[in-house]
């Protein structure tokens, strides 16, 4: 089991953390921000491992660290500590209710949030060492959800501690957040990145990519590794290498092919890995959203040439294509096709045709011509 000092690559938000519990004045909520797969809830757990433990010991540094060696440590190790709880959307499946068992998980609903935290939390605890509850993509939390936390957050009953995870802060509730106390989570170190790749067989040349794009998060990278969208990136990226100033149809159907073809593999890894019923739409948005992330970082790269930057290209793998489409724009029309791929991102999360989406996307990077209306 991890102490906090064993936290790699984070260490203002381990050293906050830390002098937290030294100073015996640890908030009741926290809200941990940052990229997916940084450590935010390797940091949570072994947080909840020191709050827990029932021998606490002083690890090298002089400061209070779990002992490793309690009841209270070995059932954390073994995931199988009663006081501490992960809360995620998926726990729907477990509910009383069929009704909210059977739905398809979009966002993490008010369900789950009553009887999976609001009620346990107020439980007594069973070591006597307090309860922690860290929330996972605190970010799909829905309104409904976090307004019926809001009290608990801002009164816990004794003990509780409660953790957010999320990526983006500022997509939860002021609210929400202005009962957290926010840790701030920042990418990892690219060659550690790369290096956790190369142990999981990534090829050399992938690792680097992915690492790069993923701005230092292994969690991210393996995940995209593991789909499988490396030889897609790049098929992607040569493609608008070679995009007619007029756009191409053709080009727009395989994005959405692509996309679709990637959300459905992820409802099938859900449903097989974690017996989950994952919404298609939520997987074809979450798709959608790296392949646009993907497309964003080649112009980017190619505005960087362009401006005569010395920022390295995240897409290094497939420099010639960079540079040809650093070519065909000036650094304005480049700097337009972003803002414009953030655009169709965000619409894409508000239920507009894909179709339409792709088609105009399509156009835009070929000639940097906004939506058509």
């Amino acid at each position: 089991m991890l102490n906090l000092s064993d936290i790699i690559g984070q260490s203002q938000a381990v050293e906050r953390l830390r002098a937290n519990l030294a100073a015996g004045r640890m908030p009741h909520a926290f809200c941990f921000a940052g990229p997916d797969g940084v450590g935010r809830e390797t940091t949570a757990r072994a947080l909840a491992g020191a709050l827990l433990c029932e021998s606490p010991a002083t690890d090298l540094t002089g400061e209070s660290a779990s002992c490793g060696l309690c009841e209270g440590c070995r059932m954390m190790r073994a995931d199988a500590h009663p006081d501490f709880q992960l809360v995620y959307k998926e726990l729907a499946r477990f509910h009383e209710d069929a009704s909210v068992r059977s739905r398809v998980m979009q966002d993490l609903g008010i369900d789950v949030i009553r009887d999976f935290l609001i009620a346990p939390a107020c439980r007594s605890s069973t070591r006597g060492r307090g309860k922690v509850f860290v929330v996972l993509e605190a970010d799909l939390l829905s309104i409904a959800a976090q307004n019926a936390l809001l009290k608990t957050l801002e009164e816990p009953p004794a003990g509780v501690t409660i953790i957010l995870i999320c990526r983006r802060p500022e997509q939860l509730l002021p609210t929400t957040r202005s009962r957290c106390s926010l840790v701030r989570f920042g990418p990892l170190p690219r060659e550690f990145v790369t290096g956790k790749l190369a142990e999981a067989g990534v090829e050399s040349a992938e690792a680097e990519f992915w690492a790069s794009f993923t701005d230092g998060s292994v969690g991210r990278a393996l995940e995209l590794a593991k789909a499988g969208l490396y030889e897609i990136k790049r098929s992607v990226v040569e493609g608008l290498s070679a995009l007619p100033a007029e756009g191409d149809a053709k080009f727009a159907e395989e994005l959405a092919k692509i996309a679709d073809t990637l959300a459905e593999a992820e409802v099938k890894r859900a449903k097989k890995e974690d017996d989950a019923n994952l919404s298609k739409m939520l997987a074809a948005r979450r798709a959608s959203g790296a392949m646009l992330e993907i497309m964003a970082a080649a112009y980017r790269d190619a505005l960087g040439l362009a401006a005569g930057a010395n920022t390295p290209p995240v897409h290094a793998d497939q420099l010639p294509a960079v540079q040809n489409i650093a070519r065909r724009f000036s650094p304005v029309e480049l700097a337009d096709i972003l803002e414009q791929l953030s655009r169709y991102e965000r619409l894409l999360w508000r239920n507009v045709n894909p179709k339409i989406v792709w088609d105009n996307v399509a156009i835009t990077c070929a000639s940097a011509l906004p939506m058509n209306a």
